[in-house]
């Protein structure tokens, strides 16, 4: 699997915060045989996540392409919102399985806003901000995220009894 991280940081883009999520997310993946071909850290911007995104997921960049920051609620989170102007298809039980699993550690996971979608072949999904959110949300969804990827690329291998609880 290929993974491409955009990390969303307004003060990171501008040099004045070292990016600490982008990083520890591609050594996890890494740690899983996930090759990262694509890290980029911009501004809590719109149109720029939105342009990374499509450009990322249109010239098939990853099979995986994880954002990290701005699915919070302060003015500046709008990850979630340029995501859903990015994805054809959302999946709603990701991020409902990523705020399941966080609530069992912190009831601030509530806050979470966080959204994941498919565009083309491409499998989009908004993490939090810190590294120790990003690798915990990243591990409650990680064992369906093969599967999705396979079936996104057009696989045909039934899922009924290859997986379970």
């Amino acid at each position: 699997m290929r993974a491409a991280i955009l990390t969303l940081s307004d003060k990171g883009s501008r040099g004045e915060r070292v990016d600490e999520s982008g990083p520890a997310l591609s050594a996890w993946l890494a740690e899983r045989g996930v090759v990262t071909t694509q890290s980029r850290i911009i501004a809590d911007e719109f149109d720029q996540i939105v342009q990374v995104l499509t450009e990322w997921a249109d010239t098939d960049a990853a099979d995986l392409i994880l954002t990290t920051g701005g699915t919070g609620v302060s003015p500046r989170d709008i990850t979630p919102e340029a995501t859903l102007q990015v994805v054809e298809r959302v999946i709603p039980g990701l991020g409902e399985l990523m705020r399941s699993k966080s609530l069992e550690k912190t009831t601030m996971a509530s806050l979470s806003r966080a959204v994941a979608g498919i565009r083309k072949q491409s499998l989009i999904i908004n993490l939090p901000g810190s590294p120790k959110g990003a690798r915990e949300n990243l591990e409650a969804v990680w064992p369906t995220l093969g599967h999705a990827v396979e079936k996104i690329r057009g696989g045909q291998e039934d899922c009924g009894n290859r997986f379970s609880k």
